[in-house]
């Protein structure tokens, strides 16, 4: 029988004693932070980052280093939280679905890279029934010819026996126009994969819930 006596407060306990379900944002992240800082409980620190980031969607996009100077939080809670959403992510692993379209590639890329705040490269390895057999994230800070780590790309697609490849990064500014730098890129590693035998299927750029096929563009 539930207790009445547990208050907001006592985020863990209300979990243990409610489940998941029943706690609130703020419950949430609380038990994530586990403890409050000097002069301020955990609760308060907690509506306070969810204020302060606009909600979830908005601390869920929050890398460590933002999260780490917020006074209180530090890099190890940082990381919890990022790691709570990273998992929660990865709920839908798309390990072993099948991928024949761009708009496939795209939905693996948004649960992944869709919601971070600087551009991240996503390396998507596929079989010979193309089904997903690996995802990585191979570079990040950018997605300009000189980010994107063709030769590292070659590398993890032959150490993991794949068949064929796609990349996707995102645009955290909202547009998803392909720069004349993702054409380029696009290009060397349709060319490189084609030298080593691998099946180059696309370039995805994400932003949000829109996307854009790099080689359908053009």
């Amino acid at each position: 029988m539930p207790d009445d006596r547990l208050t907001s407060d006592q985020p863990r306990e209300r979990l243990m004693a409610l489940g998941a379900g029943a706690l609130s944002d703020a419950e949430l992240v609380a038990v994530h932070l586990g403890t409050g800082r000097q002069g301020e409980g955990v609760m308060a620190l907690a509506r306070s980052l969810l204020t302060e980031w606009g909600g979830v969607g908005g601390l869920a996009r929050a890398d460590v280093d933002e999260l780490s100077r917020t006074p209180g939080v530090g890099p190890a809670k940082a990381c919890r939280l990022v790691a709570a959403f990273a998992l929660a992510d990865r709920i839908t692993s798309h390990e072993g679905a099948a991928v024949t379209t761009s708009a496939d590639i795209a939905t693996i890329a948004a649960t992944r890279i869709g919601r971070a705040r600087t551009e991240r490269v996503l390396l998507v390895l596929l079989d010979g029934r193309n089904r997903v057999r690996r995802i990585e994230t191979v570079a990040s800070g950018g997605a300009t010819s000189s980010l994107v780590p063709v030769r590292e790309v070659l590398s993890i697609a032959l150490r993991h026996d794949a068949v064929s490849v796609a990349v996707a990064h995102n645009h955290p500014g909202g547009g998803t126009e392909p720069s004349a730098e993702d054409v380029a890129v696009t290009r060397r590693l349709r060319l490189a994969c084609g030298e080593v035998g691998l099946r180059f299927l696309d370039h995805v750029i994400v932003a949000g819930d829109r996307w854009c096929s790099v080689t359908a563009s053009r």
